[in-house]
């Protein structure tokens, strides 16, 4: 044995060890600095919470869609109103008066 022996000063507590240092400083470096930090995370999980709540929207508006398209090809009253209404569209020797009133 070498006659000098390493001791650790006395302003480092006796829990502190190198092992026990070097484990922390890969997990904050894991955490705060690497490819997959703990940020980036974050901010995914927020993006994909946010395309869930789109696509739930485009799903309901695709199932209206899908409805008014399905009444649109089974019911002629409600596609003749359709054509009137949103196209001017009128019969033959029919006379429509458009008028503005609020």
């Amino acid at each position: 044995m070498s006659p000098f022996k390493l001791q650790r000063p006395k302003w480092i507590p006796r829990w502190l060890n190198i092992p026990l240092l070097i484990f922390v400083g890969f997990v904050v470096v894991l955490l705060f600095f690497g490819d997959n930090n703990y940020m980036r995370i974050n901010k995914y999980r927020s993006e994909i919470n946010d395309l869930k709540s789109q696509i739930k929207n485009n799903l309901d508006s695709a199932a209206m869609y899908e409805a008014k398209t399905n009444e649109l090809n089974t019911d002629n009253e409600s596609l003749e109103r359709l054509v009137r209404e949103k196209y001017g569209m009128k019969r033959i020797n029919e006379e429509v008066f458009i008028t503005d009133i609020p």
